[in-house]
């Protein structure tokens, strides 16, 4: 089962000291959750007011590009859509400068992706077996493919009202691996290069990111594996915040409202050990190149 590294003094904007940099990559590439249990991201007064599902729509997550500064998916209008777009636009860059001064090796390889916005309650929400997060699962992105490369996610918890967000925390990627072996089938020939054209997905879908949505699936279609696979339950507290390979750690959502969350994509061999990616896990089972 994944483990949590915790850091009890943490901060936004200073460097670490060696050792606990060292210890952080270590602790992420073995499959650990780093948690920050006293990192809150702080919101001023017009902020707050945005800790609303309404704010999200018809969606449950609002999303904001730092690439190009659009935001996407929410009902705020105005001063609200202004405010949370600044909100969003900080917490973009503070989980950068955050990834910099805990990570450095990883700091000129970080490329960012998508910052979310989750004020919507986790439980009880209806959705597809698929898009069920309470159920364990390793990410995977069907339409971006991520070709082999580390998706590495940064969450704070903003929730107002003391409420934890609490996750489950399932068996090391390589035993999932082995466990969903006979769902690495290849794709059918050219099904990337089709994908890509029809606008299916944006870039080629690799046979590595073929693999990682068929153990996704499988994992979240095994309701058996759901009750029965070796799991523990984490609750991460309101004004903490935690960084994952979510890629590699088995988790599930189960309960929790209000988070923000940074992801990031690293190339393997930016990594400590790049023998611990589960591409590498993947090609070790197949015997072949996999992206």
């Amino acid at each position: 089962m994944s483990e949590i590294f915790v850091l009890p003094d943490a901060s936004w904007d200073r460097p670490y000291p060696a050792a606990e940099q060292l210890r952080s990559l270590h602790a992420l590439e073995s499959g650990a959750v780093v948690a920050l249990e006293r990192l809150s991201f702080a919101l001023d007064d017009g902020e707050r007011k945005l800790l609303s599902p309404a704010v999200a729509g018809n969606g449950k997550n609002i999303s904001f590009d730092p690439n190009t500064g659009r935001l996407r998916g929410t009902s705020a209008e105005g001063g609200d859509f202004a405010a949370l777009h600044s909100l969003m636009e900080r917490f973009a860059a503070s989980t950068r400068k955050l990834l910099h001064n805990l990570l450095p090796r990883y700091a000129p390889h970080l490329q960012q992706a998508r910052t979310s916005f989750r004020p919507i309650e986790i439980a009880g929400r209806q959705t597809s077996w698929r898009k069920d997060d309470t159920r364990l699962h390793v990410d995977s992105f069907p339409s971006s493919p991520v070709q082999g490369r580390r998706i590495l996610r940064v969450f704070s918890n903003v929730n107002p009202d003391g409420k934890t967000r609490l996750w489950r925390l399932g068996e090391p990627f390589a035993d999932v691996a082995q466990r969903y072996r006979d769902a690495l089938r290849d794709p059918p020939w050219g099904a990337g290069v089709v994908l890509e054209r029809l606008g299916i997905t944006k870039g080629r879908r690799s046979a590595y990111d073929h693999f990682m949505i068929r153990i996704h699936d499988a994992m979240k279609a095994d309701l058996a594996y759901q009750s029965s696979a070796s799991q523990v339950e984490h609750a991460f507290a309101p004004g903490s915040t935690w960084i994952v390979f979510t890629d590699q750690v088995s988790h599930a959502a189960m309960t929790g409202q209000h988070a923000l969350e940074q992801t990031f994509l690293l190339p393997v061999d930016a990594m400590l050990d790049p023998g611990q990616a589960p591409l590498a896990t993947l090609e070790r089972i197949v015997g072949r190149p996999l992206a």
